[in-house]
This record gives structure tokens, sequence and C-alpha cells, in this order.
């Protein structure tokens, strides 16, 4: 037997794969993943999956990333995808789709496939000051100058809370691109900025290691007002924040559909928690993903995926069931 279909014989036993004739194109099993735009750390993300993926499996699983305009688009691509098509969205569209609403009616029949893989690390929102700006709490924002991004998730949600806790007519905000915002903030033109992003997230931990900084933390009340899940960014994720801050987050999960076989789902699925540890050593954002936060997703979860997390011991939420 030849070193190439010994592979794929052991492959096959090991992730129930299909034996196929060594020297077949076929041989591999591809799959595409629709991430983000290329500038984004959730393409990098999907890079790091499509890396852990091709190792754990000796390369009888090449993942390709395919660049995304967003969430949105991933999820109205499903009518159009066959086989294996990963994707990765907040939980919160995928709801929509099942449902056919807003951005999603009227309801497509190829939305009610889509499966559930694993949660990958959350939009988390930062609120980022000058240690020296005076501001202790967002009632300490009247008067003073955010960045918050131009027409981004982040600079969305923070205009809303900024509403939401009574300061939205006193802070000036900036209208201009989030990478504006550390030399802005470095150079004292603005007092703060805000950003979504998995934690650690690259602009902050820059900010900090070039000035001092601090994160606003929301209060339990003000946590329940904006209708987010709760995140607490521990303490000593970035230079001179000593103490946990308390924020918000967007779950962010990867999907695929029915068109994905068994096989396939739970060989990713293992790859991805298996070699979790090893993309955590490269980009610590990966150290807040936890089996916990399966509760997080919607919709269903795909029976290869429901058979890695059985053998693993991971309890399986009875909303994916």
């Amino acid at each position: 037997m030849t070193r190439s279909r010994a592979l794929v014989a052991a492959l096959a036993v090991t992730f129930g794969l299909a034996a196929v004739p060594a020297g077949s194109a076929a041989a591999e099993t591809r799959v595409t993943y629709k991430s983000a735009k290329s500038t984004s750390s959730y393409y990098q993300m999907a890079v790091q999956i499509a890396d852990a993926i091709k190792t754990a499996t000796d390369g009888a699983v090449i993942v390709t990333v395919e660049e995304s305009q967003g969430s949105v688009q991933n999820v109205k691509e499903v009518p159009n995808r066959s086989g294996n098509y990963v994707f990765t969205t907040p939980p919160a569209l995928i709801g929509l789709a099942l449902r056919g609403e807003r951005m999603f009616a009227p309801k497509l029949p190829a939305y009610d496939g889509i499966r559930a893989l694993f949660p990958i690390p959350s939009l988390t929102m930062h609120f980022v000051t000058r240690a020296d700006s005076g501001v202790a709490s967002f009632a300490d924002l009247a008067g003073k100058t955010f960045i918050t991004g131009k027409g981004s998730f982040g600079a969305r949600e923070a205009v809303r809370y900024f509403e939401l806790f009574g300061v939205g007519d006193g802070v000036s905000v900036v209208d201009v691109e989030l990478n504006a915002a550390v030399p802005a903030l470095i150079n004292g033109q603005v007092d703060g900025f805000a950003t979504a992003g998995s934690y650690p997230a690259p602009n902050v931990l820059e900010a900090a290691a070039s000035t001092a900084i601090a994160l606003l933390s929301l209060t339990e009340e003000q946590v329940a007002e904006t209708g987010r899940a709760r995140l607490v960014i521990p303490a000593g994720t970035y230079a001179g924040v000593d103490q946990d801050v308390i924020t918000t987050s967007l779950p962010v999960g990867a999907y695929t559909t029915t068109g994905m076989d068994d096989a396939t789902a739970y060989a990713l699925t293992q790859a991805f928690w298996t070699r979790k540890t090893e993309m955590a050593d490269l980009n610590p954002w990966w150290d807040g993903v936890t089996p916990d936060l399966l509760a997080t997703l919607a919709g269903t979860l795909h029976p290869g995926a429901a058979r890695y997390y059985a053998e693993a011991g991971i309890a399986i939420p009875e909303s994916l069931q």
C-alpha cells in the first residue's frame, strides 16, 4: 500500500471519511470557509482554522478561506452553495434566517438546512480611554471626543450605548475609520475610541503598548439595558488594566449545512477543539472560546459535530438538539 493510500485509509478509520482510490483528485476532502474581510481578525482566525484542520487531518481535509463582505452575505449564500460550505456569522442572524425575517424575508427553504459546528471568539465591545482623560464611567464621557469607527458594528453599538446611558448628546463622535483611532489617542487628539473585536483586540493592545489606557466597565444594570451577552475581560489582558472589565459581546459561530456529510463535520469539529490550544499560543483570542459558548449558538447542531461532542463528554445544550 502506498503512503498516500495508507493515509486515506487511516483517516477513514479515524474520522469515518470514505476511502478514495489512490491517485484520485477526490482523495482530499475540500471545504470552503466563508469568513470576513481580509483585513479583519476574523479572516486571520479562518486562516488559523484552515491550517489547524490541515494539520489535524494530515492534509486529508483542505479548507479554502474566502473573503466576505460580512455576516449577512455569508448566510445569504447558503441557498447557492452545495457540499462542504462553512461560514461564520452571529447566531442572531441564523435566527432571523430561520424565521425569514428582515433581510432574510421572504423565508427560503434552504435556510432550514443550516447546522451549527462550533463557536469562535465573540465580538467584544471595548471602550478605550486615555488614562489621563478623567473618564471613570460612561457618565464622565460628556464633553469628551470619541472615535467609534465608520459604519462598523462597533460604531453602531457604541452610539447606541451612549444613548442608552444618557450621554448621547454629550459625546462628540468622530466619524472616521477605526484605523485612525490609535494614533489619535496616542497623540491626544481624542479622549478615547470604541471597538468591537475578539479580545485581546490588536488595536487595543497597540494602544496599551504606546500610552497609558483605561477600559470602561459596564454596571450589571447597563449590561441588561443593552440586551447583549455579558462578558468579562480578565485583569491583565491589556497593559495597565489591572482589574476585570465587565462589557458585552455578540457571539459568533461557525456553521455549515446539511449538504456536509457527518464524517466531514466530525473531522472539522474535532480538529478545531483539539488544536485550539496551539492556536491560542499564536493568538490569545482563542482562550476565550470554551464549550460553554455552545449555548450561544442558534439553530440545530450538525450530527457529525454532535458525535464529536458526545465522544468528548461535552454537554450539548437542548437548544441545539
